[in-house]
């Protein structure tokens, strides 16, 4: 460990600004960014995640980014592994690690270091929770353990098979470990007014649509994504493979991802509130300050 060396956390709902604001400060306070999103990990879901482009970077190194096959699973303690890896290298580099994104359970692995059970797939149990509905599955995580339920997007399938067959594997709700990184860890986290939020979420959907976020769906299930494993991503993979697949037309795909990804950030919102570790900014001002004092 160098003893000098110090991690900021930057958090808050989708569409919000964290990315530039992660990039900000790692232009001004000598940074690298570690994306904490559960989607941009995949190679070609480019649009549909929001991942930063080359452009955007500005010249700031960014990790964690296309370094998973979308046909294959990635869970949060790969993302832990491989973050804890990215940290080491930028530390030793004299650099300032930043860990920007907006999946709280990744954040919580990384950060917190929570040991997340090791449980093999049950092909068994797959099968039989596969013919539920979302809706059902959710129900029974909720009656299993509450506390997983209150984070989970309790409309993707493959997050709620994956959290019920831990619980089946242990026999019980997995009790969490922790193994905090070592390092002082400033957060933050920036608010946004509802309207305001909404209106984010709305204007940058229809940029990602017009920049060909269908075509890129449509493409990775060219390229052997299935289009069940699409819709296991949820939002944007969701409603997309639901409007190629002809099974919703384009005024439903709209409102309703819309309306999602807007519930979507309020359960984001759900996770992160309770930290009282989180400083919460409006401006990026006031995160710069934050920074210049914790970092001196």
């Amino acid at each position: 460990m160098n003893a000098k060396a110090k991690l900021i956390v930057v958090v808050g709902p989708t569409a919000s600004g964290k990315t530039s604001l992660a990039v900000l400060l790692g232009k001004k306070f000598n940074g690298e960014v570690i994306s904490a999103d559960s989607r941009q990990v995949y190679k070609g879901m480019n649009l549909g995640s929001g991942k930063v482009t080359k452009k955007e970077m500005e010249g700031v190194p960014h990790h964690l980014l296309d370094v998973a096959d979308p046909k294959r699973t990635f869970t949060a303690s790969h993302f832990a592994r491989l973050g804890r890896k990215a940290i080491t290298g930028i530390v030793k580099r004299g650099k300032t690690p930043i860990v920007c994104g907006g999946t709280g359970f990744y954040i919580r692995a990384l950060v917190d270091g929570i040991v997340i059970p090791d449980a093999k797939p049950n092909p068994k149990l797959r099968k039989k929770l596969e013919k539920m509905s979302v809706n059902e599955l959710f129900e029974i995580l909720k009656s299993k353990d509450p506390e997983r339920a209150s984070t989970i997007d309790p409309k993707n399938p493959r997050r709620l098979i994956r959290a019920l067959e831990i619980i089946d594997a242990l026999g019980k709700v997995p009790e969490l470990k922790k193994h905090p990184l070592p390092y002082p860890t400033l957060f933050i986290g920036i608010a946004r007014e509802k309207e305001t939020l909404k209106a984010l979420i709305e204007k940058r959907l229809k940029a990602r649509i017009k920049l060909g976020m269908l075509s890129e769906i449509k493409r990775l299930h060219t390229q052997g994504v299935s289009w069940k494993k699409l819709e296991s991503f949820g939002l944007e993979y969701r409603y997309g493979a639901l409007f190629l697949q002809k099974k919703i037309d384009k005024e439903t795909f709209m409102r309703e991802l819309t309306k999602q990804i807007f519930d979507y950030a309020k359960r984001q919102m759900t996770w992160f509130r309770p930290d009282t570790r989180i400083h919460w900014i409006k401006k990026p001002a006031e995160a710069e300050k934050l920074v210049k004092k914790f970092l001196s």
